[in-house]
């Protein structure tokens, strides 16, 4: 089995400079922004983030941590994959005990739950949370890149080991790769899925394949919009797990 940090290390070894991800912000409280997120940089960032959970909050392999997030968002996919490469388990269920949480709204009540909280801009070009923080609270977008561009786990993740809790159901290592026959290779794959545990497990499974997203957060987009024949997508992911990606009608 590929572990996802190898995944990743494997995506940016056959060619770092293509595209990983790329955002479109079409949301109504959006900012409208186009972000593209290629393979080495996306490493870059799941490397600093993974640092900060190790490093600065103490997660190692049994650890929790909610990332709570929107999808589909790039954040939330460099994020999930540093917990994965950090060898924790990766919770996108609100009511699912964390002892470490990532989130856009550190008011919130779960944020009162939790002693660690890592508040996350959404912007592409934050350089600070926007609002004052409560003291303990880590402010990504000033503290991220203080961080090391090179990870190494100090403890490695098991096969059995839970690596995603999503819609209460426990997802191992070792199984974050099935139904691989879902996503095309080689192909670059319009994602819009607004489940957060199916969105992580997408991405992953595009990296693993050779495929890049072009992530759409926003209602609905239309299946004639030139913006993706000027990306170039070829298939468009589903929307619901265990369902295949369609080729998109050009």
């Amino acid at each position: 089995m590929q572990f996802p940090a190898e995944t990743l290390a494997r995506a940016v070894a056959a060619d770092p400079t293509t595209p990983a991800l790329t955002y479109y912000d079409d949301s109504p409280e959006g900012t409208g922004e186009r972000i593209e997120v290629s393979r080495k940089v996306l490493r870059t960032w799941v490397a600093k983030a993974a640092n900060a959970l190790q490093e600065g909050l103490d997660v190692q392999p049994g650890s929790v941590v909610l990332v709570d997030l929107p999808a589909p968002h790039w954040r939330l996919a460099y994020w999930a994959l540093a917990v994965w490469s950090v060898g924790a388990t990766l919770t996108v269920d609100a009511h699912e005990g964390a002892d470490v949480l990532v989130t856009g709204d550190p008011d919130s009540e779960v944020a009162g739950d939790c002693d660690e909280v890592v508040a996350v801009a959404l912007p592409a070009l934050a350089r600070h949370f926007g609002t004052e923080l409560r003291s303990g609270v880590m402010d990504e977008a000033a503290e991220l890149a203080s961080f090391a561009d090179d990870f190494t786990a100090w403890d490695d993740a098991r096969e059995q080991d839970a690596a995603l809790v999503t819609a209460g159901d426990r997802v191992r290592y070792g199984e974050l790769l099935d139904d691989m026959g879902q996503l095309p290779a080689d192909a670059r794959v319009l994602v819009t899925t607004t489940d957060r545990g199916l969105f992580v497990r997408q991405v992953l499974q595009l990296l693993a394949l050779g495929s890049s997203a072009v992530l759409v957060r926003g209602e609905g987009p239309a299946d004639d919009d030139p913006r993706w024949d000027a990306e170039g997508i070829s298939h468009r992911a589903a929307d619901r797990p265990h369902v295949r990606a369609e080729p998109r009608d050009r």
